[in-house]
């Protein structure tokens, strides 16, 4: 099975990492981490970025950004899988996250996609989109999104007497 798992360094990627990891995966099974950063900036910060040496500074360093991201996501699989024969490979890919995930799917031949979910409200996805709603809707694998819920609202472990009935 082929899993690409797309995060953005958020408590909700964090949670969709931490969904591979507690999974178990069938023997053979690949994991492609990937972060997508945008060489694009807002209209309003375009006279900032003037200078060319100023814009691709910030190219830099959004790329360097999505590069720790993944290769903390693959750290934290490498040590958390119980499948340690998975393969683990990672890349950052410039472009809109919504477009790339769904390219780099069906590029790579993922089987499965993975990535977390904000939990906007419609006013937020209306302002913000969604990325995990506009995956969903037009990759041609499945797709699984994990939601990051509060603390207050997982479930409370089961005590070792409970779970022997």
């Amino acid at each position: 099975m082929k899993v690409l798992l797309a995060i953005d360094g958020s408590p909700c990627s964090e949670a969709a990492v931490q969904a591979v990891a507690q999974r178990l995966w069938p023997a053979g099974s690949e994991v492609r981490i990937i972060s997508a950063y945008s060489a694009r900036f807002p209209v309003a910060a375009e006279p900032m970025f003037a200078v060319l040496s100023e814009r691709q500074a910030a190219v830099e360093y959004e790329q360097r950004r999505a590069h720790l991201i993944v290769e903390r996501a693959a750290g934290v699989l490498r040590a958390n899988l119980a499948e340690k024969s998975l393969a683990i490979t990672a890349a950052e890919i410039e472009g809109a996250p919504r477009r790339m995930i769904v390219d780099e799917a069906k590029r790579w031949g993922a089987d499965l996609i993975v990535l977390g979910s904000h939990g906007y409200g419609a006013l937020g996805r209306l302002l913000l989109g969604a990325v995990s709603q506009a995956v969903a809707a037009h990759a041609s694998c499945s797709v699984l999104i994990v939601r990051n819920r509060p603390a207050s609202q997982k479930p409370a472990p089961q005590k070792e007497e409970e779970r022997k009935e």
